[in-house]
């Protein structure tokens, strides 16, 4: 992010990322790294490469990570389409204006939903 007060990101989408094993900077770093973004960063070199090696070692964790669960059966295809299907539809509104009244709503379905496919 160039100004840390200003996000890119809208309020659901941002309220994910606070769950999320990263932050709104990763996120950013992942995105430009991947093309998917043009933001341009006020850091050092140094601060700027120490969080692409960061994003780039949580990201790897998390790849290993979903495969260590599938193959000891804790996420299984159906967990994994579940949530595949969820972020298709909030691809489809994470750019769009959301009403502050169903930011909300969007939320609690998607807690909802993690708090189905990860209970033990």
């Amino acid at each position: 992010m160039s100004d840390p007060t200003k996000s890119n990101f809208s309020n659901v989408l941002r309220e994910i990322i606070k769950k999320s094993l990263f932050t709104e900077r990763q996120i950013e770093i992942i995105l430009k790294s991947k093309n998917l973004s043009d933001v341009e960063f006020t850091m050092t070199k140094g601060a700027y490469y120490r969080q692409v090696s960061q994003s780039r070692d949580k990201l790897s964790g998390l790849y290993y990570s979903f495969i260590v669960l599938g193959i000891l059966g804790v996420v299984l295809p159906d967990d994994i389409d579940v949530i595949s299907q969820l972020s298709e539809r909030m691809s489809v509104i994470k750019d769009s204006d959301v009403f502050p009244e169903k930011e909300q709503e969007i939320i609690s379905v998607i807690e909802r939903v993690v708090k189905q496919t990860t209970a033990m």
